[in-house]
């Protein structure tokens, strides 16, 4: 029985290009946070484990130093299409939490963020912890590794996709990102206005006390309550939305 090594090597290095460039990107295993070693290192065990499943898949290898190189740039840019809209979907973690942060008055607490590798609002930290542990004990990461394999199916190795349908795809990755956003912040985008209309009223009934003062620890308190008792359908909005983004690649 004889091998082609350089075929082999050729369908190999597609995988890693395709699987590599999403992995780089996907919320939970790409993450600044994680040393680049490590990550490097378990793309190529993933690769290396996926590998044989996906060569039969792989377009013949070019003789032209050109079209290969076209090729591999291909398959990098579809990789990096997917991972970023997955990473894109995660970013409504700092969005919801900053919109958060601002109508709770906790605005001015930063930390760093390692989804975004800056400083950010408190909650946005948090709501990006709770997310990526949700992530991994619904075993969602599963159908995100799932997803990397199915995308040759919708995406077959050598044809180059769409651009009108990429654009159309990461241009409704966007909208939703911030319409998840925004309904996970709607409980306390209520509140705030709620709130801050009562102490508009009151400032204008004793305009002496310095009434905003006064309230904000009622704010923070009321506000830091409600994130305890919506946090749960705050993660199952977010959760919904990751599982069909690996689902659509299927």
């Amino acid at each position: 029985m004889s091998f082609d090594l350089p075929a082999i090597i050729f369908a190999a290095g597609l995988v890693f290009a395709r699987l590599g460039a999403i992995l780089m990107l996907m919320p939970g295993f790409g993450e600044p946070s994680i040393p680049v070693r490590i990550r490097l290192s378990f793309a190529l065990l993933v690769c290396l484990t996926l590998g044989p499943i996906l060569a039969p898949s792989m377009p013949p290898m070019p003789t032209a130093p050109l079209m290969l190189a076209g090729l591999i740039v291909g398959e990098v840019l579809i990789g990096l299409m997917i991972g970023g809209i997955a990473r894109l979907l995660m970013s409504t973690a700092a969005i919801a939490g900053q919109v958060i942060s601002m109508q709770s008055g906790l605005a001015m607490a930063q930390s760093f963020d390692p989804s975004q590798g800056t400083q950010g609002a408190l909650l946005s930290t948090f709501l990006n912890l709770v997310f990526i542990t949700l992530l991994f004990t619904t075993n969602t990461h599963h159908l995100l590794l799932q997803a990397g394999v199915n995308s040759y199916a919708m995406f077959p190795a050598g044809d180059f996709p769409s651009m009108a349908d990429a654009a159309n795809w990461a241009l409704n990755a966007f909208i939703d990102t911030f319409r998840i956003a925004i309904q996970i912040a709607a409980p306390m985008i209520v509140f705030g206005l709620l709130f801050y209309f009562a102490l508009g009223i009151l400032s204008r009934l004793m305009p002496q006390l310095q009434i905003f003062f006064v309230a904000m620890p009622a704010n923070i308190m009321f506000g830091l309550i409600i994130i305890i008792i919506a946090l749960g359908a705050m993660a199952a909005v977010w959760l919904e939305r990751m599982q069909r983004f690996a689902v659509e690649l299927s």
